[in-house]
């Protein structure tokens, strides 16, 4: 999509090679893809659709799924229905900012992506409404909207099982989300792509490489990911007891991997 780095281009070989169908919901904050027939337009426009079946997976409806025991503000995800007519799947995210969650990973995808429109409302208010607009005029403290998402994404991850893998694109990073028409510039340098069963150990070894990296170039999203207590999905998300936060990088190309000591 434009400059952003999950293009056609990139990802065809991969969907091509699993005979896959890409797979995302509509969105629940208006623009070209809230409703379905300009959602479709939009995928037409940037490319997707000639590498493999697009499907909105909330076009004919929607489903519940329990979150795990423990949630204190989700008892119940919202999902697109289409989700349940797979046996597998390939969580494929961009690594970057976000301007809620601090940063967006594989438990942002998992939490927010799959939900339905209805569903994105449930998790954004904590609960409160599965209605658009309400939910932007009952936004929670952001500790719990924070922990909502890792209640939800927990809801995906336990319905899938050990179905999936979780890839995370580390470059182009911005503090802001894809989902943002205007993102601010990208300030850090590429840092490859990383893949695990695991999706908090994931996003915890994505966070670590960016404060890892170069302290003057990470600035702004380090920034970014404190001021919207970003890591504290994780702490919720591995309390709950779907992932964990400790991992071991293996580099896949023969070098060492990047460390991901801090870097001050």
């Amino acid at each position: 999509m434009g400059d952003k780095p999950i293009k056609p281009a990139l990802i065809g070989p991969l969907v091509k090679s699993l005979d896959a169908d890409i797979v995302e919901c509509n969105t629940a904050y208006g623009g070209s893809r809230q409703e379905t027939p300009k959602h479709r337009a939009t995928i037409a426009a940037h490319g997707f659709n000639d590498i493999a079946k697009v499907v909105i997976m909330d076009e004919f409806g929607q489903l519940e799924i329990p979150c795990p025991a423990g949630s204190t503000h989700l008892k119940n995800d919202l999902i697109g229905e289409a989700f349940t007519n797979y046996d597998g799947f390939v969580i494929l995210n961009h690594f970057k900012g976000h301007q809620m969650g601090g940063f967006g990973g594989a438990l942002k995808n998992l939490a927010i992506g799959v939900a339905s429109t209805a569903g994105k409302a449930r998790v954004h208010s904590a609960g409160k409404t599965d209605k658009t607009p309400d939910c932007w005029g009952m936004l929670p403290p952001q500790k719990d909207f924070i922990e909502s998402m890792a209640e939800a994404a927990g809801a995906v991850v336990r319905h899938m099982g050990d179905r999936a893998v979780y890839i995370s694109v580390m470059n182009n990073i911005s503090i802001d989300c894809d989902c943002d028409g205007h993102p601010a510039k990208p300030e850090m340098a590429d840092v490859g792509i990383l893949a695990s069963l695991d999706p908090v150990a994931l996003d915890q070894a994505c966070v670590d490489l960016v404060y890892a990296s170069d302290p003057k170039t990470s600035a702004s999203l380090r920034a970014r990911i404190e001021k919207q207590l970003g890591p504290h999905i994780l702490e919720h998300a591995e309390a709950l007891g779907y992932g964990s936060k400790s991992y071991t990088l293996e580099s896949l190309d023969g070098n060492e991997p990047p460390s991901t000591k801090r870097v001050d």
